[in-house]
């Protein structure tokens, strides 16, 4: 039997994980999804997979946070894949892999007991999504449409998905969780008829 693997995006209603001169969360967290991103961070110990970038933004300030959620990420273990970073790696439990990152999660799911998640890293997450490789999303959207400032957007060139819907949760009156099985589809679905 294989682990899973689990998507993660915060997202503004637009499909971006960030946006020009906006704050973490686009400045909306409120305490209920607060308190539920914390519960979560401390749930389970999923491996954390992630690319280069995101390693280099996360291990500069997360690594010395204080805040139970980034001390949760901080303790897990985390694979980096990246053609460009040198081990030593100075983020506490972090591992390198500079193969094939398709290959590599492949294995992982065959091999791993514990869930697999990501954290950020949209390139990786394109190329996991194409091969096949991902069993959940879980996407926050905050209720904020970033069309001038809006960077990053979250699903361009990825395939065709269907998803369906497995949970769904609203936070602090406006903000989304949305959790969906993906299945790659080779093109649009056919009319009946």
């Amino acid at each position: 039997m294989s682990t899973t693997l689990m998507v993660d995006f915060i997202i503004s209603l637009d499909g971006c994980a960030g946006a020009e001169g906006w704050p973490s969360y686009w400045g909306m967290e409120g305490p209920e999804y607060l308190a539920w991103l914390e519960e979560d961070s401390l749930e389970g110990d999923p491996v954390q997979l992630m690319g280069a970038t995101t390693y280099r933004l996360f291990a500069g300030y997360l690594a010395e946070a204080d805040d139970p959620a980034s001390q949760a990420l901080t303790a897990a273990r985390k694979i980096v894949f990246s053609s460009t970073l040198t081990e030593p790696l100075s983020w506490a439990n972090t591992e390198l892999v500079t193969g094939d990152p398709v290959e590599a999660v492949r294995d992982l799911k065959q091999h791993e007991s514990r869930e697999l998640r990501t954290v950020g890293s949209l390139t990786l997450v394109r190329a996991l999504v194409a091969a096949g490789l991902v069993d959940r999303f879980r996407v926050v959207v905050f209720p904020v449409v970033t069309g001038a400032t809006g960077t990053q957007r979250v699903f361009d060139g990825y395939p065709d998905l269907a998803l369906d819907l497995v949970e769904n949760r609203t936070f602090d009156t406006s903000i989304q969780l949305l959790t969906y099985v993906p299945t790659v589809l080779d093109g649009p679905p056919r009319a009946a008829g």
